[in-house]
């Protein structure tokens, strides 16, 4: 009796999170109502540095990103002011699971459950509650030059996004949110994961160009902008990206 109780508590924990899980989707990519955002700054290093650099973001840090995705919706006929709404959270002093490199679709599945966990106890800033979260780490570069791999899980609707603490690395700050914000909402990534080049035609942001290198503008779930068939520069700002058609389907944007 014991045991079939257990599998019936287990099997509505499962049904709870399988209807969780459905629901978020539907509802995140809707667009009825603007989507909530809070973005929650954490010092990654430690340093003098990066807490100097996190203290001094002005409250609208994130505004270039909210009036990006607005401009790039309205293009697919979405006329919303202000359809995602990105508020700077007070910082956190707690870094979120790490993932294990290259430990497995068990290690990675464990961890997505942790992170969600983590997440849920993260206190929502004052106001409307949140409908995605996402932990931004800085770090300082002359610590870490090279970043660790960001991500953004659609099952739990969260991301974590390494940046640089750096004023001048603002711009392409803004991209790496922007990018792992829409994965929150399904979009794929468009690029070779060994070579990081995008991928054609769905990665670039003008496919039809002729000739087709180099390319003006990336494509935000591709990257990079393609100058060659082998080469791709990092966009400096969102200024360089924009949302192609096969993501802004994935989003909810565009119709099928």
């Amino acid at each position: 009796m014991w045991r079939r109780l257990r599998i019936s508590i287990l099997l509505v924990i499962l049904l709870f999170v399988v209807l969780n899980t459905y629901f978020d989707r539907v509802y995140s990519t809707d667009w009825n109502i603007p989507l909530r955002v809070a973005a929650f700054p954490i010092n990654a290093d430690g340093s003098e540095v990066t807490a100097r650099y996190i203290g001094q973001q002005p409250a609208d840090a994130f505004q270039r990103i909210e009036t990006f995705f607005e401009q790039e919706a309205k293009h697919y006929g979405l006329q919303m002011e202000r359809p995602i709404r990105l508020t700077l959270a007070p910082p956190l002093s707690e870094t979120p699971p790490e993932l294990e490199p290259g430990g497995g679709a068990l290690s990675a599945a464990l961890w997505s459950l942790r992170m969600r966990y983590w997440a849920w106890r993260v206190d929502a800033p004052p106001g409307p509650a949140p409908d995605i979260k996402l932990f931004v780490l800085y770090h300082d570069p002359a610590i870490a030059p090279a970043l660790p791999h960001s991500l953004g899980l659609q099952k739990g609707l969260l991301g974590v996004v390494h940046v640089f603490a750096d004023g001048s690395m603002r711009g392409s700050n803004d991209t790496v949110v922007a990018h792992e914000l829409l994965h929150t909402l399904g979009a794929t990534d468009k690029y070779d994961l060994a070579s990081n080049q995008p991928l054609l035609p769905d990665g670039y942001a003008e496919p039809e160009r002729q000739p087709l290198y180099p390319q003006s503008f990336a494509e935000l779930m591709g990257g990079r902008i393609p100058v060659s068939s082998t080469e791709a520069e990092t966009p400096e700002s969102l200024q360089q990206v924009i949302v192609g058609a096969q993501t802004a389907s994935e989003i909810g944007w565009r119709k099928r």
